[in-house]
């Protein structure tokens, strides 16, 4: 669910340090109030429209049909990534691209949620809810992840802000980073990536998720999810807190011990947005338009995309890729990719001194030319 810092601490470090500071954390308060409950809505109401119109009278086909819809579609993207770059990109005409992406972002959202909710239902259906076989499974795939070295990918909004940038738009990476040259290979990574690791992720949501039904005010929806909220959002401003001083120690660690903390930091950072994701999809079931699901989840899925696309981070409700545990240099592995404001202050200034340099290279050809011109005024008016 989170994408690579690598290389953007460097090409974003510019100004004094308290300007960086002050953008870090005007980020995490973008991240964290805007994008979050933007992107739970967009997933809350698309899922339960497909609760309402989806086979609602037989669940387990429900959760079959879901599974393989979003399953093949997010492969799809995956295996033709390369040729949607390609062919998709701003030089064959600003608006085509932007509608076309902009398609891409609404359907790969919409196959998102599809195959989280089919393999979510199917393992309700397989598995049942009981607290031990919860606490089992969850364990499981935890350390299934954490074995792969991809324990990374269960972290999400508010600690993972992908703006819509035009040069990795379609990019999908792959569990073993194989190249599309490779074509049997690159379509097994495909699957690998797709199937398992992205099922083990919705494993370890699913048992989370469901403990905290079990446990946390089982009697009483309302407390529940409002202790929910409260519970997640001071995890968060906590995480965004300790952010600088687990960098500082995991710059200093290195193989086993800086991936530990790497991994026990996000899997602190995942409690924190099981439990805001929770909390704000309860309370938009009990405040918003309870009486009429269908009114109520059409607008919240309405409202909630155009604002990511009118953002410009709509990916932020993507679920594809595959990320490695600490695969970024020294402290960069914990690092959450929430840099809105601050890629957007740095194209400006980009912007601004390209201006300016042209406007420099404008001034120093003019002073050429009138130097040029000067020795034959001279020379005219001696004759």
């Amino acid at each position: 669910m989170r994408g690579s810092t690598a290389g953007l601490a460097d090409t974003l470090a510019s100004g004094s340090r308290t300007h960086a500071a002050l953008l870090e954390l005007a980020d995490a308060a973008f991240a964290s109030t805007v994008v979050a409950p933007a992107v739970v809505t967009y997933w809350k109401s698309t899922w339960t429209l497909m609760d309402l119109f989806v086979l609602p009278d037989s669940p387990v086909a429900s959760a079959a049909a879901c599974a393989a819809f979003g399953l093949t579609c997010g492969l799809l993207f995956c295996v033709f990534q390369s040729q949607l770059s390609k062919y998709l990109n701003p030089d064959r005409g600003r608006l085509t691209y932007y509608v076309l992406s902009r398609g891409y972002t609404y359907v790969a959202a919409v196959a998102c949620v599809g195959a989280w909710r089919g393999v979510w239902n199917l393992l309700n259906e397989c598995t049942g809810d009981s607290a031990r076989t919860l606490l089992s499974t969850t364990a499981a795939a935890t350390l299934s992840l954490a074995a792969l070295r991809a324990l990374r990918n269960i972290c999400a909004a508010p600690f993972a802000v992908a703006v819509d940038a035009p040069q990795d738009y379609f990019d999908v990476p792959t569990m073993f980073r194989t190249s599309s040259r490779e074509t049997a290979l690159y379509v097994l990574d495909c699957v690998f990536s797709v199937s398992v690791v992205g099922s083990l992720v919705v494993f370890v949501w699913r048992g989370s998720w469901a403990l905290l039904d079990i446990f946390l005010f089982p009697g009483d929806p309302l407390k529940s999810c409002w202790s929910s909220l409260i519970v997640g959002y001071a995890l968060v401003v906590a995480t965004f807190a300790l952010q600088a001083p687990v960098r500082w120690a995991a710059a200093r660690l290195h193989g086993a011990p800086r991936l530990l903390l790497a991994d026990v930091y996000h899997l602190l950072s995942f409690f924190a947005t099981v439990n805001v994701w929770r909390g704000v999809w309860g309370l938009l079931d009990i405040y918003f338009f309870p009486d009429t699901p269908k009114l109520s989840n059409w607008c919240s899925h309405a409202i909630s995309i155009c604002l990511l696309i009118l953002l410009n981070c709509s990916n932020s409700i993507l679920v594809r890729g595959v990320y490695i545990d600490a695969e970024e240099p020294a402290g960069e592995c914990v690092v959450f990719p929430c840099h809105y404001l601050r890629i957007f202050f740095h194209k400006e200034r980009t912007k601004k001194r390209h201006k300016r340099a042209l406007a420099a290279a404008a001034v120093a050809t003019a002073r050429k030319s009138e130097d040029a011109v000067l020795p034959l005024q001279n020379s005219d008016e001696k004759v």
